[in-house]
């Protein structure tokens, strides 16, 4: 049997559980290293070297490849299923043309109160930011 190796670093748990969970499904075994000791004093992360996914040296290409094709499908996801019924705006994020945005009053308001209206808006899938007259 081949080594465990260092092959992901994450800084939440949340993270490397989920890069965990899709390996499994594929049949890659992995572990999970110094989670509960940065969960526990984050100040810590750093010096670990954050929380690590570690895997055997022989699944190594193999686990690189499923992460990278479900890191791509999921992109790809986002951007098949980027309308939504009923939109608050009548019009299209430029570069995606998604009508799943919102309008960025962040700039505009005072402790979560809107003072002007804000023409800056954000999409949701691809997160471009763009101004709307």
């Amino acid at each position: 049997m081949s080594d465990l190796i260092k092959f992901k670093f994450y800084e939440t748990a949340l993270e490397a559980n989920r890069d965990k969970q899709i390996l499994a499904e594929s049949d890659i075994q992995s572990f999970i290293a110094n989670e509960q000791t940065i969960q526990s004093d984050w100040l810590l992360s750093q010096a670990l070297g954050g929380i690590q996914l570690q895997v055997f040296e022989d699944d190594f290409e193999k686990a690189e490849k499923i992460l990278a094709d479900y890191h791509e499908n999921d992109k790809f996801a986002l951007e098949v299923e980027h309308t939504v019924e009923n939109p608050a705006f009548d019009f299209v994020c430029p570069k995606c043309g998604s009508n799943h945005i919102y309008r960025d009053d962040s700039s505009t308001s005072f402790f979560g109160i809107s003072l002007l209206s804000s023409n800056k808006f954000v999409c949701y899938y691809c997160e471009n930011e763009f101004s709307h007259e």
